[in-house]
């Protein structure tokens, strides 16, 4: 079965401080986005790219190709409003007999081993995300502004790729938007179809803040 990934890039890395988009900022001499795309090339290249960039990055990401070298075959699609827009855009560029996953840009750090394993769970069941167990007490707030201790073991740190069967994605991203999706396994969930879990990499980060990009160079080094 043909396989996707869509990666979705349309952070403005606010949190980082800077000018420049978080996708674009260099760990160790190359930018994050660069290096999430080389991860999954190097784990299938059979796996078919696509890039979500909001129309205004898109110049300025070709820019840094060209300085970069950057020849690693991949396809570009319109960011939208929100996430869930750029994911419906980047959709229509998808089979609908195929395996498709949605992961962040700035997750450059997935193993070969989740990829392959989301991919083969979601093949057979149709959807599955990786995920990690919680090490660190939880607590809730509750609405009068109470917190109270909650059972860990009950809860899991979602990460990407999310895969799934590319018709049930397509089908899920054809309800109407709500605040409610946070990420495209809740838009399956609400379509109500089961999604699966699959053991993540702890080192599997997002990189938002200054912190995360000192703990990328660490993890390069």
């Amino acid at each position: 079965m043909k396989k996707y990934i869509i990666i979705v890039a349309g952070g403005k890395g606010l949190r980082m401080g800077g000018e420049i988009p978080k996708q674009f900022l260099p760990i160790k001499g190359k930018p994050v986005l660069m290096r999430t795309l080389e991860t999954f090339s190097t784990c299938d290249e059979t796996i078919e790219r696509i890039v979500v960039l909001p129309v205004d990055q898109q110049d300025y990401w070709r820019h840094l190709c060209k300085i970069y070298g950057f020849t690693l075959s991949h396809r570009i699609a319109n960011g939208g409003e929100t996430r869930f827009h750029s994911v419906k855009n980047g959709l229509a560029l998808v089979e609908d007999n195929a395996l498709v996953g949605v992961h962040d840009g700035v997750r450059p750090f997935v193993s070969s081993k989740v990829i392959s394993e989301c991919y083969r769970m979601a093949e057979v069941s149709g959807a599955a995300i990786p995920v990690t167990d919680v090490v660190e007490t939880l607590r809730q707030v509750t609405e009068n502004g109470n917190s109270q201790t909650v059972p860990r073991n009950c809860y899991k740190l979602v990460q990407t790729p999310q895969v799934f069967l590319s018709s049930l994605l397509k089908q899920a991203y054809s309800q109407p938007y709500t605040s409610c999706f946070t990420d495209d396994a809740s838009v399956v969930e609400a379509w109500g179809h089961r999604v699966e879990l699959v053991e993540g990499n702890r080192e599997n980060v997002k990189l938002t803040t200054p912190f995360d990009l000192k703990l990328a160079e660490m993890i390069l080094s």
